[in-house]
């Protein structure tokens, strides 16, 4: 199994599973204890509109797919913030629209030949060496913003109605976590892809959250556990020639449920 290392490209597909594990970790975790699964899930798929406005004006993917789910996630924000009770018809239409929006432009652009599965399912096995440094900046930056303001997120997460009454900028912090959890999703989108991203963002969480003590020490673990599933993910594939995506999440699948089980047999 050790051979698998003297390819260049499962190298870069191994630390491309490591940078996105870390901002799982990180964001994940702020995605499971804000309760905005949902709102995560429709950034993600609305951010195939970035990727299909990408290949229409035939620009980098990466840079233009980032800037569209920020202006989304930005959206999302306005919509989601105090408004809990109806953000989630709106939250739908967004998830829809940015879709339908980047598939019309798919159509629309001439002569691609571009593998859409890729987007949908993920293509760690085709990440090259420059989007690596890419993901390696963007890690930097998520943990510098969650260091700086770690007391603000934790008091936020927690109880967003009280921080806001001790002067807490809950609606920054807000803004902010969506608009990481919009950055995230496009550099695990290379992981997984847009389908199957959700899963990653909140299964090492969960898993993490039953023994976490801490929001800090909860971001590690989750880290480990998304690399853990990363790189088993990664070996499946390779041993029984599998889609790489579909076996990091099916790792992570069976984790879970068997920590279920395990709970239960405890409970």
């Amino acid at each position: 199994m050790i051979d698998i290392l003297s390819y260049d490209f499962m190298r870069n597909a191994l630390m491309a599973g490591l940078l996105a594990s870390v901002a799982c970790g990180i964001i994940g975790t702020l995605v499971v204890v804000n309760r905005v699964v949902f709102v995560a899930g429709g950034i993600s798929h609305a951010a195939y509109g970035g990727v299909g406005l990408a290949f229409f004006l035939g620009l980098p993917v990466l840079p233009v797919t980032v800037a569209f789910s920020l202006g989304v996630a930005a959206l999302m924000a306005k919509v989601t913030f105090g408004r809990r009770e109806r953000a989630d018809t709106v939250v739908g239409v967004l998830w829809a629209a940015g879709m339908a929006f980047g598939i019309i432009l798919m159509d629309l652009t001439h002569g691609y030949n571009v593998d859409l599965m890729s987007f949908l399912f993920g293509s760690i096995l085709s990440v090259p060496q420059s989007d690596l440094w890419l993901m390696a900046g963007l890690d930097a930056l998520l943990a510098v913003v969650v260091a700086f303001g770690y007391r603000g997120f934790l008091a936020m997460s927690f109880d967003p109605e009280f921080a806001g009454l001790r002067g807490v900028p809950v609606k920054l912090l807000h803004l902010a976590m969506l608009c990481m959890i919009a950055v995230s999703i496009v550099m695990i989108i290379r992981v997984v892809g847009l389908i199957l991203v959700i899963a990653l963002l909140t299964i090492p969480p969960y898993l993490a959250e039953r023994g976490g003590r801490s929001l800090g020490g909860m971001m590690v673990t989750s880290a480990l556990y998304s690399m853990f599933f990363c790189l088993c993910g990664l070996a499946l594939s390779y041993a029984f020639d599998l889609t790489s995506g579909a076996s990091i999440i099916a790792v992570a699948t069976v984790c879970f449920f068997a920590s279920q089980g395990f709970k239960g047999r405890r409970a």
